[in-house]
């Protein structure tokens, strides 16, 4: 088995323990990255075991690290350029798949780069585009209507005072268009004032147009509908998620394959016999970074690990493979 090395190692993993421990990767093992990113994951999938991985990621850049990073692995590693929605039309035919793990934050890579425009902490260019196509954050800013505006950073913000902002938002951009982040941090800052907890007033914002301008939600719930379907029997399937909007999706689709809906009404009658579920919850409640990751990676405090296991024994279909 090959270690391997990142060329770079500014990028730190959330969870990485707890990701590795609920994979069990094994030796013949196949695995699938849906968000490369950083590579970090992928790495230690591969030093943990003489396994295959198929990586996925929308961004270039990522698909370049991790082209370099699949040299070193001697055709362990198989790069994808496209979105973890789309995963089956991707990587269906390679499965099916031992493990599958999505890291939903976003790469420190790409905060990190001001020209990418993810951070409010370094000016650049109001972009946000996890990939290289569609419309960037400046193109909502500068041409959806108030209301329009208020709602994406209400619903994917969770943004309170969303009408406040969306209202100095087109006031500001009648003067001159939005094209910065500094400019539209600096718009949120003047209308919203620091909580308690001293979180920067742009937070919430920036979010909510991140979720907006790469469909966030549209792609998770894409693949939290096709993973189970790439999962082979034993296979488990580990989602990190990083806010409430995330997490909600996730446990709510886990817990509708794991049987876990809720108990029938009580004036409904029982069904004579009950299927037992393809799927199981691999932990009852969702797993949180140690307060010690917590410390030494900020981005860890708000992570939530999730993780569905497929049933040895189970009717469910697996994809790209006989019923």
């Amino acid at each position: 088995m090959n270690a391997i090395t990142l060329i770079h190692s500014g990028h730190v993993p959330v969870m990485l323990h707890e990701v590795l421990e609920a994979l069990s990767p094994r030796a013949g093992g196949r695995y699938l990255d849906g968000t490369f990113g950083g590579g970090g994951y992928a790495r230690a999938i591969l030093n943990s075991a003489d396994c295959t991985l198929d990586a996925i990621d929308r961004d270039p850049a990522a698909i370049g690290r991790g082209n370099a990073m699949a040299i070193q692995a001697n055709g362990r590693l198989r790069m994808h350029q496209g979105t973890f929605g789309d995963m089956e039309a991707l990587v269906g035919a390679e499965g099916p798949f031992d493990g599958i793990v999505l890291d939903l934050g976003v790469s420190s890579f790409q905060i990190d780069q001001a020209e990418r425009g993810f951070s409010f902490r370094n000016d650049g260019p109001l972009d946000m585009r996890m990939g290289s196509d569609g419309p960037s954050a400046a193109d909502l800013v500068n041409t959806c209507k108030e209301a329009e505006l208020a709602d994406i950073l209400y619903r994917y913000g969770e943004e309170k005072l969303s009408r406040r902002i969306a209202r100095a938002i087109v006031a500001a951009r009648a003067e001159a268009p939005i094209t910065t982040t500094g400019q539209l941090a600096h718009i949120i800052r003047c209308c919203v004032p620091r909580d308690r907890a001293n979180i920067d007033p742009a937070t919430r914002s920036f979010q909510g147009l991140r979720i907006a301008v790469n469909d966030e939600l549209g792609e998770l719930e894409r693949a939290l509908e096709a993973a189970p379907r790439l999962l082979a029997p034993g296979g488990v399937f580990v989602v990190v998620t990083f806010h409430s909007l995330e997490d909600r999706l996730a446990k709510r689709a886990m817990a509708v394959l794991a049987g876990r809906t809720g108990n029938p009404s009580r004036y409904e009658p029982a069904p004579l016999r009950q299927e037992a579920p393809a799927f199981s919850l691999l932990h009852s409640r969702p797993l949180s970074a140690t307060d010690e990751e917590a410390r030494e990676n900020p981005r860890a405090r708000s992570a939530r690990l999730r993780a569905l296991v497929r049933n040895p024994v189970s009717k469910m279909p697996v994809s790209g493979m006989p019923s």
